[in-house]
């Protein structure tokens, strides 16, 4: 498709939201965002700290809360009409990250620790609704609307503390090295337990406080069960052949299986996301049913790690 965009020579702005040549001020916003978290970097591990603490501080320093007292900065450099593409390209990079990191852990590592994760699950479920009930009588007379009871504030803010900061988690983890130990997998392994029980919690919230159906959150909790096993149960052993037949299994990866198993991972994102569970799980579930004999996922990380995590993730 050719752009309808004439050019600087044509008298065009480029930093100008065009809807049709958005990619112009999208490569700039990109570039921008990737360099100076980056340089930030340079300066912030000299105190040991990992890249996902330079690309947070970047944010904040490239947003509304340091740069855009400039005025006109915001306006020219990320506009709200410019946000939804740099979205669109910051959430696909993130599902296909959290599929990296299912792809990461090992199996039988999560089959081993599995009564350690679902301890440590419940209680970061059970500890931060604690704290949410206080949170909620102190915020409800500051911030409450009268036309939502205070049962309703109350669940929702104890869901809101409930959702861990899952691929923030990912990122420390898989950057200290920690991601193949028995303590880094439990501890994913748990976060991904806390973010989809507080999900369909959250989901069940929306729905007592807009009096639809009670049973929504029901029946996305068994959709995402459902799902899970047709991953695991169906999908898996039809990778697994296509893997030998290929053999992908003996060298790197051929181009069709880098090519079906992302798309994969695409649809798993699609199928959890329209059921109410954020659409990184269903990547995620992917990468942890991918089949590790042979180095089939080892190979298949190295050849798309490097460009999602330096391109995709700081967005």
């Amino acid at each position: 498709m050719v752009s309808e965009q004439s050019g600087v020579l044509s008298g065009s702005n480029p930093m100008t939201v065009n809807a049709s040549d958005p990619l112009t001020l999208t490569i700039v916003q990109v570039v921008i965002i990737v360099v100076f978290c980056r340089l930030l970097h340079l300066g912030l591990k000299r105190f040991r700290q990992p890249r996902v603490i330079s690309e947070v501080i970047g944010g904040i320093i490239l947003g509304p809360s340091v740069l855009g007292h400039i005025p006109g900065y915001l306006d020219i450099m990320f506009s709200k009409d410019s946000l939804t593409y740099l979205n669109l390209l910051a959430n696909l990079g993130l599902l296909l990250y959290l599929f990296i990191v299912g792809l990461e852990l090992n199996p039988t590592m999560i089959r081993n620790s599995i009564r350690t994760v679902i301890s440590i699950s419940a209680s970061g479920i059970i500890l931060p609704f604690a704290l949410g009930v206080g949170v909620a009588y102190g915020l409800y007379d500051a911030m409450g609307n009268n036309n939502v009871p205070f049962t309703s504030f109350l669940l929702f803010i104890c869901v809101a503390m409930a959702i861990t900061a899952f691929p923030v988690l990912a990122r420390i983890l898989s950057e200290l090295k920690l991601m193949k130990t028995p303590v880094g997998s439990c501890a994913l392994n748990a976060a991904v337990g806390d973010d989809i029980t507080a999900w369909i919690l959250l989901a069940l919230v929306v729905a007592i406080i807009n009096a639809s159906n009670y049973l929504t959150a029901l029946y996305a909790f068994l959709i995402c069960v459902a799902w899970t096993l047709v991953v695991g149960f169906i999908i898996r052993p039809i990778l697994i052949k296509l893997i030998f037949l290929t053999n992908s299994n003996q060298a790197s990866p051929s181009t069709l299986m880098v090519a079906i198993t992302l798309s994969i991972a695409l649809l798993s994102g699609f199928v959890t996301n329209i059921i109410g569970i954020h659409y990184i799980f269903g990547g995620f579930i992917v990468g942890v049913i991918i089949p590790h004999e042979g180095g089939f996922a080892v190979a298949l990380t190295e050849k798309i790690e490097d460009l999602i995590t330096v391109l995709f993730i700081p967005i």
